[in-house]
């Protein structure tokens, strides 16, 4: 999803500096981004530009970037304690199968919805740790 929405914006860019008719050099000018910078940005290929030369090539198209809130906090931390609990459990149950002593469906799920409510119960530091 991130990956999209990086492309999406870079896409958004790109279309905005061909409908201003502006050269990569004079965007480059404009940006304080080097012209090589400026068209890996713009191709796509550099989906790990650094956020100010993204910002700097924005600002000189007359554009900007917004960030916004994709998910309410507590909807968010949820989603946190699930992955975790899934990977947690999933760590247990690969255990548990090597040792000939795997768990059933109702039984993995039961203690995913435990994981995730001790995850939320407890330190912010066992939720977002590795």
């Amino acid at each position: 999803m991130v990956a999209t929405q990086v492309e999406m914006l870079f896409d958004k860019l790109d279309q905005r500096r061909r409908d201003l008719e502006m050269s990569y050099a004079a965007l480059s000018k404009r940006s304080g981004v080097s012209v090589p910078t400026v068209v890996r940005i713009l191709s796509g290929s550099q989906p790990a530009a650094s956020f100010a030369a993204v910002v700097a090539v924005a600002n000189a198209l007359g554009m900007e970037v917004e960030v916004s809130q994709i998910a309410g906090t507590g909807r968010f931390r949820e989603q946190q304690a699930k992955k975790k609990a899934a990977r947690l459990i999933g760590t247990l149950q690969g255990t548990s199968s090597l040792e000939e002593q795997g768990l059933e469906g109702d039984t993995i799920e039961d203690m995913k919805r435990r994981t995730v409510h001790e995850l939320l119960a407890g330190s912010s530091r066992r939720l977002w740790g590795e």
